[in-house]
């Protein structure tokens, strides 16, 4: 059995993900705290798997990480069915997403979006209509893409090929995240 290499793998990809993004990373977490600070929000998306990762997310920000607080707005936009069918079933599923951020948005909110692939039709447009409504724009990912680039004001990569490994790391990003926002705004 290779169990212990695959924690092996897990934990490396961590540690290169940092060495080489640490700055970036904590330059996200400032933008993220501020926004939270000023009364915007987040709005997370993700497709297939990682849908569930947007709602854990979103809820571990208005529930709570560790400590007791009040509640940080996030809201996961791959939540709602009865949003997403109607979406999907009257324009296209490629507009899931970019009609939420429409309808939800306010000036200097988040729109964050991790995935293992690059894409992605529906989070493109929702991005493009972030961009125009004066959203900040975040991406974790796992390969820069020229498009993407051109669209995000933010991009965390981890560098890996392997899908579970990178999904591990994403959750330890927002994890990290959620732990430093939480303690900076509430810790006493």
């Amino acid at each position: 059995m290779q169990t212990k290499q695959y924690f092996q793998e897990s934990a490396q990809t961590k540690l290169d993900f940092i060495e080489k993004n640490q700055e970036k990373l904590e330059k996200v977490i400032q933008i993220i705290e501020n926004a939270l600070k000023n009364g915007n929000k987040l709005l997370i998306a993700w497709n297939g798997w990682s849908a569930a990762d947007a709602q854990h997310w979103a809820a571990e920000l208005i529930w709570r990480y560790k400590l007791e607080r009040k509640s940080l707005p996030a809201i996961a936009l791959t939540t709602d069915t009865s949003i997403l069918t109607a979406i999907g079933n009257d324009y296209w599923y490629d507009e899931v997403f970019s009609k939420q951020v429409e309808w939800l948005w306010q000036k200097w909110d988040i729109f964050i979006w991790i995935s293992t692939s690059w894409n992605s039709k529906n989070v493109i447009k929702a991005i493009k209509i972030a961009k125009e409504k004066w959203m900040i724009t975040i991406w974790l990912t796992w390969k820069t893409w020229w498009k993407m680039n051109e669209l995000l004001d933010y991009n965390l990569i981890v560098p890996s090929n392997n899908t579970p490994r990178i999904q591990e790391c994403h959750m330890t990003i927002y994890h990290t995240i959620c732990e430093v926002v939480e303690n900076n705004l509430f810790k006493k």
